[in-house]
């Protein structure tokens, strides 16, 4: 079992006390979104590897060497400043943060999200294309891989556009984007992909991959999963279970 922490909420950022005191007690209990009568417990001795899916890593950062399970980490890093994202933690401690834990878990291991994408007044194509630029030359030797995203007009997203300030996308935003992320990152040994996206950006440079392969999930637990359910839970992969 690879279990993932998280797709219903930020656990690391939020709850990695708790998350650590269940894992010393070696079981979780998971409740089903749909029928809060139905618990799910979950031994720790039953999972194989753990994906960590957060935007602030900093809290489980003390914890890593103590966790005796192979480690995979998707951290979303962007670029956008406090009108968009007030709790987000100062990027240039996240950067910090991500070098750390490329030393601790291994650069194979670590996965950074672009994630998600908008174009506004202020945060125009030509500015994506500087801040990733930017991104992967701060983290040049640290990152080998991107996972980029694009905003998905949710009943959330629509509510606010007015605060986003948010425009579709033209044809022509998608090509500089990916070109432009794909010299970026080919310019720095890093690869960059979608996960989940109707458009993939192929035939602009972007490679073809999975949020999280079977090959990667071979390497980090030896075992091959047949029965593997992966489906898109807003940016996030799920496997067997969700916290």
């Amino acid at each position: 079992m690879i279990l993932n922490v998280s797709g219903r909420t930020d656990i690391v950022a939020c709850y990695t006390e708790w998350f650590m005191k269940r894992y010393r007690e070696g079981y979780v209990d998971v409740r089903n979104p749909f029928n809060s009568k139905l618990v799910n417990r979950i031994f720790f001795e039953d999972v194989d590897a753990i994906l960590f899916c957060t935007k602030n890593p900093i809290p489980i950062l003390p914890y890593l060497e103590s966790i005796d399970k192979p480690i995979l980490f998707h951290i979303t890093l962007t670029p956008y400043n406090e009108d968009i994202e007030p709790g987000v933690c100062n990027k240039k401690e996240l950067v910090e943060a991500v070098k750390k834990i490329s030393n601790i878990v291994g650069i194979n291991n670590l996965y950074i999200r672009y994630d998600p994408i908008f174009i506004s007044a202020r945060y125009t194509v030509d500015y994506h294309l500087k801040a990733f630029d930017r991104l992967c030359q701060l983290l040049d030797g640290y990152v080998k891989f991107f996972i980029v995203s694009f905003m998905d007009e949710y009943k959330n997203v629509k509510k606010n556009a007015s605060v986003i300030g948010y425009r579709n996308f033209l044809e022509e935003d998608y090509m500089r984007i990916g070109r432009g992320f794909s010299k970026s990152a080919e310019q720095y040994g890093i690869s960059v992909q979608t996960c989940f996206e109707d458009r993939e950006l192929l035939e602009y440079g972007f490679v073809k991959g999975e949020c999280l392969s079977h090959n990667l999930a071979f390497k980090l637990t030896g075992k091959t999963y047949k029965s593997w359910t992966a489906r898109k839970e807003k940016s996030a992969n799920v496997f067997k279970w969700l916290i």
